[in-house]
């Protein structure tokens, strides 16, 4: 709530004008008393757009159905003059926040709270359709909260007339993240109540986990991912009820024609939303609307008016002309502060020298168990690979464009095998990032090597897809292989604990790349150059403990020991029997048995235990690249970057650099891809990512493992094997 300035009126259309709310490119909003001393929020239209013959037949016909609209949830219209030099409306006036405002206050919303905000909007999108309207903008900034519900504001009235805007036939009204893709491509389809119904889903998504579902920043990157990617609705499904969750999903599908009407949805919503009443809000947004309420009552004081010649300024429309971009598609945009964005698209590439030429799009697959076991990895390396694209995508003057599509198989066979064949279906794919699952690998890699179709395993081993592994000629690599992660073990304990003498404790239920790593050890143990051993002792799968082995172990005077296994409970019971054998030398372990679990279950015994790992923690890295990156991934999920996503970030950005050699060429056979990839390089967040041969496929192995130890509790990144002194 601002001061009205000396050039505003004292009152208009038998309203006193008290404050001005907001100023956008349709006009200004005040806060105003009516004759009976009712407050309201009264817009005035821009003369620009009032001179406009059929601004103002739109503008009278909705005001007429708006008038009509009396639903609960809804701001009515209490007064309106169309016919005036300066059109204007009157809204009954809400004094509570809007959405956008305590989302950004407090954070994300209860799950009752969300489903009462669901059940409400809904019903009020019902009216509106009814009503022969559509709100057209739908967003957090356009609902207001109130003690006993949510309101819908601006509801299709002054924005429909930005249109007329551009004056052009193809542009359309909404806000970037919350627009529809059908309101977005060329031709422009009608718009219609299933676009109204997505960007609510996009706002209850908002809602329950405080982020947008197609993220932030430039307009141009959030409209790209709302037309060619899936939302980021990570999390969701543990905040809310699983059927809120999916019918919340579901608004947010691509065609209008598989979106829930906004009565469904509300049916949904319903089922879950707390009764009417204060209680609907929590304690804390209750205190916001207060807060609102009662600076509503105290508006500010009105300046003395500006004298000729005494230098006021003019007042200047605050509009911002953008340039947007959707696919190989530029968009104009008019954005103005508390309104709609109105987006003209054309088909040029904005900007720079290379203006008014078309960029393709190159498309990335993208498989993952993004919901079954494995969906905290899948996640990961998901968030890692839309923050590669939309860095690219935001660098000025690429040759093309990258989208990625997201198929989530659960790392289920079945799922796993009709994603990789409507991947390798789209002509548009390029490249296939995933599985990340080996149920999942040794069906979808098949038909990926049939297809000559380059595909990235980011966290698993070759052999993970199937025993015809050594034949898949487009199969890309980003970890080092299993058979190689004995070397950091390795290199640690002689380089740096300096190991002649090492024990090493299998566990029997360790699988076969582990008996691997112990025979690699045994037949070339720590210093073995100088006499090194490493005798082995077994830890029977049947018992639990391992006092026997650990006693038998150290009657060999170890300076080291190794547990070979993958279990992190059994891990972390072998590192107690040594602490309290009082054993104090090197103690190493596989990645498999990093888990929280193990620092639980070994408690201090953990401490100072030594792990290779063939993944970075870009978050611990000095280098400018993983600063960049870990602060993107804060910036947009609100975290640090988890396992196996730097990773995942890094094969898109040597996919994009293999790419880079068919410049704007419109169609690139997968093939190609495969051939330039392991001719490429690219220095990666986590590592720099080159391959030996075009024959090998492998990476470079001293730039690909690393190691961690545990200090104060917690797994602490080292760096890479090699450099760890």
């Amino acid at each position: 709530m601002r001061a009205l300035r000396p050039e505003d009126p004292e009152s208009l259309g038998g309203h006193r004008l008290l404050a001005r709310l907001g100023s956008g490119g349709m006009g200004t909003v005040y806060l105003a008393r009516a004759g009976d001393g009712t407050p309201v929020a009264l817009k005035v239209i821009r003369a620009e757009h009032a001179a406009d013959p059929a601004f103002r037949a739109r503008f009278r016909r909705e005001v007429q159905l708006a008038r009509g609209l009396a639903g609960r949830w809804l701001v009515p219209v209490t007064a309106a003059d169309a016919e005036a030099a300066a059109p204007w409306l009157a809204t009954a006036f809400v004094a509570g926040p809007s959405l956008a405002e305590a989302v950004a206050s407090l954070g994300a919303l209860p799950a009752g709270t969300v489903a009462a905000l669901g059940a409400r909007l809904a019903q009020a999108l019902t009216e509106v359709h009814a009503a022969g309207l559509v709100h057209r903008d739908v967003k957090p900034g356009n609902i207001l909260l109130a003690l006993d519900g949510p309101r819908l504001i601006d509801f299709g009235i002054a924005q429909g007339a930005g249109l007329t805007l551009l004056t052009a036939p193809d542009a359309v009204i909404g806000t970037p993240g919350y627009l529809a893709p059908e309101q977005t491509r060329i031709p422009g389809e009608e718009v219609a109540a299933p676009s109204d119904v997505f960007a609510l889903g996009c706002v209850l998504a908002y809602a329950a986990n405080g982020r947008r579902p197609f993220g932030t920043g430039d307009p141009s990157a959030v409209l790209y991912r709302t037309v060619h990617e899936e939302p980021d609705l990570d999390g969701l499904d543990a905040l809310l009820p699983p059927e809120l969750a999916g019918a919340i999903t579901d608004c947010l599908a691509k065609t209008p024609a598989q979106r829930p009407t906004a009565a469904g949805l509300r049916e949904v919503c319903e089922a879950y939303a707390k009764s009417d009443g204060g209680g609907w809000l929590p304690p804390e947004a209750l205190r916001l609307v207060a807060d609102r309420s009662a600076r509503a009552l105290d508006p500010p004081p009105r300046p003395p008016a500006v004298q000729v010649g005494s230098g006021g300024a003019e007042e200047r429309p605050p509009t911002r002309r953008r340039a947007l971009v959707i696919g190989g598609s530029a968009v104009a945009a008019v954005a103005a502060s508390g309104t709609a964005a109105a987006v003209l698209l054309t088909r040029r590439d904005p900007g720079g020298p290379a203006a008014g030429r078309q960029v393709p799009t190159r498309t990335i697959g993208f498989q993952a168990d993004l919901s079954g076991g494995l969906k905290d990895v899948g996640r990961a390396q998901e968030r890692g690979a839309r923050i590669a694209v939309d860095a690219h995508n935001a660098r000025k003057d690429v040759p093309f464009r990258l989208a990625l599509v997201v198929h989530d198989d659960r790392g289920e066979a079945g799922r796993a095998e009709q994603a990789a064949r409507r991947l390798v279906s789209d002509p548009a794919v390029s490249a296939v990032i995933g599985p990340n699952s080996a149920a999942a690998a040794r069906v979808a890699a098949p038909r990926y090597a049939a297809a000559s179709m380059p595909f990235f395993f980011v966290s698993l081993d070759k052999n993970d897809a199937g025993p015809d592994a050594d034949r898949i000629r487009t199969l890309c690599m980003v970890r080092a292989p299993l058979s190689y992660r004995h070397y950091p073990v390795l290199s640690y304990l002689t380089q740096v604990a300096d190991s002649r003498r090492t024990a090493i404790i299998q566990d029997a239920e360790a699988g076969q790349a582990i008996r691997a790593a112990v025979r690699s050890l045994g037949s070339s143990p720590p210093n073995h150059d100088r006499g090194g051993t490493a005798p082995l002792h077994v830890m029977p799968a049947a018992r639990d403990d391992f006092t026997p082995v650990v006693r038998a172990a150290l009657g060999t005077e170890p300076q080291a020991v190794v547990f070979a296994g993958t279990s992190a409970v059994r891990a972390a019971a072998c590192a107690r029997a040594l602490a309290e054998a009082g054993f104090k030398g090197a103690r190493a372990g596989f990645e498999p048995a990093m888990r929280p679990e193990f620092l639980k279950a070994a408690g201090a015994a953990a401490e100072g235990w030594v792990f290779e790992a063939p993944y970075a923690e870009p978050q611990s890295a000095t280098t400018k690249a993983a600063r960049t990156f870990t602060a993107a991934h804060r910036e947009r999920y609100g975290t640090a970057p988890g396992r196996w996503s730097a990773e995942a970030h890094d094969a898109v950005g040597l996919i994009a650099t293999a790419l880079t050699a068919f410049g704007s060429r419109t169609s690139v056979a997968p093939g190609e891809v495969a051939e330039h990839v392991f001719r490429s390089s690219y220095e990666g967040v986590a590592k720099p990512l080159h391959y030996q041969s075009d024959v090998t496929q492998m990476l470079q192995l001293r730039e690909s493992a690393f190691l961690y130890r545990v200090q104060k509790g917690a797994f602490r990144f080292l760096g890479r094997y090699d450099q760890v002194k």
